[in-house]
């Protein structure tokens, strides 16, 4: 018998709005840019920023320090609520057209 690996479901999905709840960065928010489903990390804009030192090549005729953007596991952000701005849980609901849709726990509203 083989044994089969999966995944987590991850309910935070790229462009979202999120809020960094634990870490170095806590209290900053961004926008999700990209998502490492097998690692359970995810990118946000503008938080967890490192210095990443590079040489001289065509895409950077200078080189020097850049500041990069690095992964935050995803248990270390909360998704925003639409409505209320506030940090939510996510929650799966059938909408009207019977079609599987996230909400959130705090405010039932339908995340987009």
């Amino acid at each position: 018998m083989k044994n089969k690996v999966t995944t987590p479901k991850i309910k935070i999905r790229k462009g979202d709005l999120v809020k960094v709840i634990a870490g170095d960065s806590k209290g900053q928010q961004g926008k999700v840019l990209s998502v490492l489903i097998t690692k359970s990390r995810i990118l946000v804009e503008g938080v967890n920023l490192v210095s990443k030192h590079t040489k001289p090549n065509a895409a950077t005729p200078n080189g020097g320090i850049i500041k990069k953007e690095a992964a935050l596991h995803i248990s270390n952000v909360a998704l925003i609520d639409p409505k209320s701005g506030e940090i939510t849980r996510v929650g799966r609901k059938l909408n009207a057209d019977g079609k599987l849709v996230r909400v959130s726990k705090k405010s039932g509203e339908e995340i987009k």
